[in-house]
């Protein structure tokens, strides 16, 4: 027993010993690991550690987390401001009092301004919101100056004027361009009060042109210079700057010479310049973004190309005369294929993409404003039919059924421009008669080939199913209102057809038409038929009530209220004996 604290000591040095052996293996075998790495990888020496960073990564980030906007982070930037307003004020002062030319110390206030403006995009450290309050003094110390020295002083011509806003907008691209800092938030604010500055100083000055071309270049960098589509909303609130002076131009010089007497007199090419530059602009925009780079076009690009177009459209018809609206129909016509050629060329790919749509809508569009510009009746319709029947052709297949609904807009049209849409509420509802033109027929016979190619899908929605009722509601009227005008010119053979005959005649020809789409409707599975037949039971059943009874004798009102009963009878059975077949 007394042996026993003896042997425990012993063990304890053995573990001691055993624990240093075990150390000094492991760390022979780090160096070991350590040299087969650097046998297979020779440069894994060199590599760095993960660990290590992402430590640093995430330490970096932390450092460059803007601090939040306290007080004591506000205060002295708001006073730096302050302080550069206020040597704004001295300027002013010292240009009241001192005996030194006006203009040369507006010079120094211009230059003080953009001093301010470069600051804001050299200053270091602190908060982020820094560099905007700085530019937002820049602006702050611009634009009164720039108005009393525009339209109180007149030391500066409006041209001037709009060279030194032009050039204020183009120095913030010019710093956020070449500052590795983000500058965005002053980008905003300049480029906001040159668009702000140019608009006030254009209505106020009653000189449009410097300011239209000072915002159009700005417009042109924002469009055309890479790294400008960052800050979409600052070229989208250029344009609409743009857009505003050029409107407010085209109400003022063609309201009248009393409207405009204190403005300047501008010839005719001056006056169309600035609505035919900026669709011109913002046409190449649209083409070099998705036709060259491939993006997909914005939605305030579309808005803005369509204000862009209505602009140089009324610039045309206004000051354009007499060949302005020629010219721009011509330009209408030229236009619709280039758009048509890009969807069929470019676009084929991807039909259901959204440049896609654009350009098939803006193609449609510009057809038909040509057309009804420029072209004669003699080609406006059969060119309006040809252009329905080949949309609903094209339709037929399943990437392109969007132009289905062109088609309708087509036939549509070619229908008013040729009489057609006038001369079914005249045999339906009107007074029948008159000789028919050639368009009328041609048309009528396109309503028909357009139900025919119309091709039903399964499972459609409620638009595909909308404009298959609308072919084939015009067709069928077609055919009905050319029923009833062959049976009175009939009837006016024997006898002169009063209202009572002309009423019995629309009954019979009603009736038998929602007798026959119904049938037709129940035979080939075409709901909009028997839609469309059923609507024809409605109307004549009016039609009974306020013609029938109001004009007809008594027979031909005895044979009208047989002729509705026994259709309303027969019309369910009808359908119930189609689909039964």
């Amino acid at each position: 027993m007394n042996d026993l604290p003896d042997e425990i000591e012993r063990l304890g040095k053995s573990l001691r010993t055993l624990e240093q052996h075990v150390a000094a293996l492991e760390r022979r075998l780090d160096k070991t690991e350590s040299r087969v790495d650097a046998l297979e990888h020779p440069l894994a020496s060199d590599w760095p550690h993960p660990l290590a960073e992402v430590e640093s990564a995430l330490a970096a980030a932390s450092a460059a987390v803007e601090p939040p906007a306290q007080p004591g982070n506000l205060f002295p930037v708001l006073g730096k401001a302050l302080l550069g307003i206020a040597g704004a004020y001295v300027l002013r002062a010292v240009e009241e009092t001192s005996a030194l030319p006006r203009l040369t110390v507006a010079a120094a206030g211009i230059v003080y301004a953009f001093l301010w403006l470069v600051w804001a995009a050299r200053v270091r450290g602190g908060p982020r919101f820094t560099s905007s309050i700085y530019a937002g003094t820049s602006a702050l110390i611009l634009a009164p100056m720039l108005w009393e020295l525009t339209l109180r002083f007149n030391v500066l011509p409006a041209a001037a004027a709009a060279v030194v806003v032009c050039g204020f907008a183009l120095a913030a691209f010019a710093l956020a361009a070449f500052t590795p800092r983000d500058l965005t938030p002053l980008l905003r604010v300049a480029c906001v009060a040159a668009a702000a500055l140019a608009l006030a100083l254009a209505i106020a000055s009653h000189v449009f042109l410097p300011f239209v071309a000072a915002l159009l270049l700005l417009a042109a960098v924002c469009e055309f210079v890479p790294g400008c589509d960052r800050v979409p909303e600052v070229g989208a609130l250029i344009a609409l700057a743009a857009d505003a002076v050029i409107w407010i131009m085209i109400y003022v010089y063609f309201a009248g010479e009393t409207a405009h007497e204190g403005y300047p007199a501008l010839s005719r090419a001056a006056l169309l310049a600035p609505g035919v530059a900026v669709f011109a602009l913002y046409a190449a925009s649209v083409g070099v973004k998705t036709v060259l780079c491939a993006r997909p076009i914005a939605v305030f690009a579309i808005i803005q190309a369509v204000l862009a177009f209505l602009l140089a459209s009324v610039s045309l018809a206004d000051f354009g005369q007499p060949a302005g609206l020629a010219i721009l129909g011509v330009a209408c016509l030229v236009l619709s294929p280039v758009c048509y050629a890009m969807v069929f060329t470019v676009f084929a790919r991807a039909p259901n993409s959204r440049n896609a749509a654009v350009f098939a809508a803006w193609a449609a569009a510009l057809l038909l404003a040509g057309s009804f510009l420029r072209l004669p009746p003699l080609i406006l319709i059969p060119l309006l039919g040809a252009a329905a029947l080949a949309a609903v052709s094209l339709s037929r297949r399943e990437r392109w059924a969007v132009f289905e609904f062109y088609g309708m807009v087509f036939l549509l049209a070619a229908a008013a421009a040729s009489g057609l849409l006038s001369f079914l509420v005249n045999a339906l509802v009107g007074t029948p008669g008159g000789a028919l033109a050639v368009g009328v027929w041609l048309i009528a016979a396109c309503a028909v080939l357009c139900y025919a190619l119309a091709q039903p899908r399964q499972a459609e929605r409620w638009i595909p199913q909308t404009l298959h009722l609308g072919f084939a509601a015009l067709a069928a009227g077609a055919v009905a209102a050319f029923l009833v005008d062959g049976l009175v010119a009939l009837t006016a053979l024997s006898v002169m057809p009063a209202a009572h005959h002309v009423a019995l005649i629309r009954t019979v020809v009603l009736c038998a038409a929602a007798l026959v789409l119904v049938s037709g409707g129940a035979h080939r599975r075409r709901r909009e038929l028997t839609h469309l037949g059923y609507a024809a039971l409605a109307l004549v059943a009016v039609k009974l009530v306020t013609e029938d009874l109001r004009h007809g004798h008594l027979a031909y009102i005895a044979a009208s209220i047989f002729l509705v009963a026994f259709t309303l009878i027969a019309a369910p059975r009808v359908a119930r004996a189609r689909q039964k077949a």
